[in-house]
């Protein structure tokens, strides 16, 4: 697979939905992961990323406003141990909690499926970080309809155990605007990872569809000690 820009691949539509991107920085110390959200509903629109933790939830900007807070309030971070936990919806929570009985990721998502919003059917996305003795590795997980028949679910699973230097891979909920909206097809594209973690930062949220974009959060860990810094941009400003 040829690696492609991020910056191109972020804006090649303007409603790429909800996204995930997992790689290793070009200097090969950090594991890096970015997750952002857009919206095209006021409901969708009103939200921000906080600090929860040692992750991150949604809420609203303005609660006179949540209308149905249903698939849009959640947790989309979440740490175990070694390992970080993004997802595009409250399944983060069903990977954390099953993963402390001694569940696996892939084994954890087989209790979930895509998003009950007909008549899109949204695929969820999940992400999982480890990282341990000097060693990063990871894993992307997709969850969709089959071609919009929901009475069939799709599960898609995708590792890698050595990430290179300057490289990732971004997986997202929609192929483009529409009505049905598109599922994702394919596998993980092959991205790159550029620069510290307020130039990827920047690079990510200018990237995004101005008018959609709603919240990004970007996370470096540093691969030897685990340490970890994180960014959050919101359009709604708190």
């Amino acid at each position: 697979m040829q690696k492609i820009s991020l910056s191109e691949e972020l804006g090649r539509t303007s409603y790429p939905g909800r996204g995930i991107v997992i790689g290793r920085s070009a200097d090969g110390k950090y594991a890096v992961t970015a997750y952002f959200i857009m919206g095209r509903s006021v409901n969708s629109r009103n939200r921000v990323f906080v600090e929860d933790g040692e992750g991150i939830r949604t809420q609203a900007f303005d609660p006179s406003k949540l209308s149905d807070p249903s698939l849009i309030i959640y947790a989309p971070v979440r740490v175990n141990g070694s390992d970080t936990i993004v997802t595009n919806g409250d399944q983060t929570d069903t990977v954390y909690d099953l993963m402390r009985t001694g569940q696996t990721f892939e084994q954890s998502l087989q209790t979930r499926e895509f998003e009950p919003d007909a008549p899109n059917f949204t695929p969820r996305i999940s992400g999982l970080v480890h990282v341990e003795g000097g060693k990063f590795e990871y894993t992307m997980s997709i969850l969709k309809s089959d071609n919009g028949d929901p009475s069939c679910c799709l599960r898609n699973t995708y590792s890698v155990d050595a990430p290179k230097p300057g490289e990732g891979r971004f997986i997202h909920t929609y192929m483009g605007d529409g009505d049905p909206l598109p599922s994702f097809e394919g596998e993980p594209a092959l991205v790159d990872i550029i620069g510290d973690i307020d130039s990827f930062t920047r690079l990510v949220w200018e990237s995004l569809d101005e008018d959609n974009k709603v919240s990004l959060f970007v996370r470096y860990i540093d691969i030897e000690s685990g340490a970890y810094e994180s960014r959050i941009i919101n359009k709604n400003s708190l």
